[in-house]
């Protein structure tokens, strides 16, 4: 992930948040219907930048460096817990 991917999908929640704030949305349909609204937020903020720079936004690059994933090594046999994951 970019640092261009992580502000879109910070843009895309923020979105969401506040018409879910804006709507008082309440239960499962009224928060469905904010964050598709919030999604196509920050889609449409992603096919404006990919039509005026000419390139894709979307990457399969991840944003930290290896060292700072917290990933599984290609064997499974070791694993980072960082502390937040149940």
């Amino acid at each position: 992930m970019t640092g261009l991917e992580l502000v879109l999908t910070m843009l895309g929640e923020e979105t969401t948040k506040e018409f879910a704030i804006q709507n008082d949305a309440q239960g499962f349909r009224k928060n469905r219907e904010s964050a598709k609204a919030g999604g196509e937020v920050a889609g449409q903020a992603r096919k404006s930048i990919e039509q005026q720079t000419g390139r894709p936004v979307l990457s399969s690059d991840n944003f930290l460096p290896k060292e700072q994933q917290g990933c599984y090594q290609r064997n499974n046999s070791l694993r980072i817990d960082w502390g937040f994951n149940s």
